[in-house]
């Protein structure tokens, strides 16, 4: 100890606690960059879940669609048949009653 009361290191306690701390320096780092890793990944993930939910989103949207395209169409077909039916009898009533009215 020096007259202050502080103590004075030697050149090789100062280098070993310089060691100590670079080592303990590079541990820290080692694991703030696994942590960035871990943080960049995460980062990807949550962005393809993203990606994978309005996929899911724009597939369920034209499923319906194509449905109510398909519901369209049989209803389009049911009501052609519907106005060939109407048409053929009304036709039939027509020609009858024109029967009924020659002598």
């Amino acid at each position: 100890m020096s007259e202050s009361g502080t103590r004075l290191y030697t050149d090789l306690e100062i280098d070993l606690l310089i060691d100590e701390i670079s080592e303990a320096a590079l541990e820290a780092i080692e694991q703030a960059a696994g942590e960035a890793a871990k943080a960049a990944v995460l980062s990807m993930v949550e962005r393809e879940a993203a990606m994978l939910r309005e996929m899911q989103h724009w597939r369920t949207e034209a499923e319906n669609n194509a449905l109510a395209i398909q519901t369209a169409r049989q209803a389009g077909r049911k009501n052609i048949l519907l106005a060939a039916l109407i048409g053929i009898l009304g036709g039939l009533a027509v020609g009858v009653g024109i029967q009924n009215l020659r002598p």
